[in-house]
C-alpha cells in the first residue's frame, strides 16, 4: 500500500556509460508505484567523463514547466569525475572519493553522497552478519575502496587484498591505513588462499573470479559478489557456503537513494527487490 499520495512530482535518473543495462530504473520506479508518487519519473542516461559537466549545467535552466531534479544515481566512471562539480560531499562519499547519489537542494545546491557503503552492510545485516574476525576483498577497484569502509564497521581483524599489480596494493594498503583497516595486499595467482576467510567480497568484473570456481573450500564462509548480470557467476554458483549478490546491494542502496532524494521512507525494499528480480528474469529468457 502507498505509504503516501501528495508530494511534488519531480524526477530523478541514473547517469553512467554503458547505462542501458542498469536495473536503477526498474527499482526506482517500483518504490515510486509503493510509495504513491505519481507523476514521478525516474530514467536513465548514457553520460561519460567528458559529458557529466555538461549535463549537470543543462539542468541548472529548466524548460518551463518541466518538473524539478530531485536527484541522480550515477554509476561507472562518473563516481569521482563528478566530485569537482559539487558544492559538498558528504563524510561518507567524501572517504572513499567516490559519489553514487547526487542530490538538489531547493536552494539550488548540489550534494554528493554514497549510499554503496551503507548499502554494502545492510545487505550485510540482512543475512545477519554484523561482525567477522576477518576477510577477503577480491580486486583492487572503486568498489573494493568502498568493500574496505563496510568492512571497517564491521571487521575486527585483517582483510586480505588479493590484486593483480603493485600499483594496485599500494592503492589498497593506502585505503586500509585512510579507512582504519588492517590491509594485508597479496598478489592475485593466490586468490585461492582467500577464499577460507569467513567473509570473500568479491568487486571484480564479469568473468575475473570464474577460474577460482574449481578452488572453493568445501564448508566457505559467507561470499558477497557484487555482479548481478550474469548470475550467478561460476564463483557463486560453486560456493557452498552462504552467497549474497549484487541484487542484494543494488536494492539496498537504492532503497538509501530513494529515501534521500523524495524524503519518504521507508522505501519498499521488498517491492524494489521483486521488481529487480523479474527484470532479470525477464532478460535471461
Amino acid at each position: 500500500m502507498p505509504t503516501t499520495s501528495s508530494h511534488e512530482a519531480r524526477r530523478a535518473a541514473v547517469l553512467g556509460s554503458p547505462v542501458a543495462h542498469s536495473l536503477s530504473p526498474v527499482l526506482h520506479r517500483a518504490a515510486y508505484a509503493e510509495l504513491g508518487l505519481d507523476g514521478w519519473t525516474y530514467d536513465r542516461y548514457d553520460v561519460d567523463e567528458q559529458g557529466i559537466a555538461g549535463f549537470l549545467s543543462g539542468l541548472d535552466e529548466p524548460e518551463p514547466g518541466a518538473r524539478r531534479w530531485a536527484g541522480l544515481s550515477l554509476t561507472m566512471p562518473l563516481k569521482r569525475a563528478v566530485i569537482p562539480l559539487l558544492d559538498e560531499i558528504t563524510v561518507t562519499a567524501a572517504s572513499v572519493e567516490a559519489v553514487n547519489t547526487v542530490l538538489f537542494t531547493d536552494d539550488g545546491r548540489r550534494i554528493g553522497d554514497n549510499t554503496d557503503i551503507p548499502g554494502m552492510v545492510a545487505a550485510l545485516e540482512e543475512r545477519g552478519i554484523r561482525a567477522v574476525e576477518s576477510a577477503t576483498v577480491l580486486g583492487a577497484g572503486a568498489t573494493a575502496s568502498s568493500a574496505l569502509a563496510a568492512l571497517a564497521r564491521i571487521c575486527e581483524g585483517e582483510v586480505t587484498a588479493y590484486v593483480r599489480s603493485e600499483e594496485r596494493a599500494r592503492e589498497m594498503r593506502g585505503w586500509g591505513e585512510r579507512l582504519g583497516v588492517a590491509v594485508r595486499t597479496a598478489d592475485w595467482a593466490r586468490a585461492a588462499e582467500g577464499l577460507r576467510a569467513p567473509l570473500v567480497i568479491s568487486t571484480t568484473p564479469a568473468g575475473a573470479t570464474d577460474g577460482l570456481a574449481q578452488a572453493v573450500p568445501a564448508s566457505g564462509g559467507t561470499l558477497f559478489d557484487v555482479l548481478y548480470d550474469p548470475w550467478p557467476t561460476a564463483l557463486a554458483g560453486a560456493w557452498r557456503g552462504a552467497v549474497i549478490g549484487g541484487l542484494d546491494l543494488l536494492v539496498h542502496q537504492a532503497v538509501l537513494q530513494v529515501e534521500l532524494m523524495t524524503g519518504c521512507g521507508p522505501a519498499p525494499l521488498a517491492a524494489m527487490r521483486a521488481a529487480g528480480e523479474a527484470e532479470l528474469r525477464a532478460r535471461a529468457a
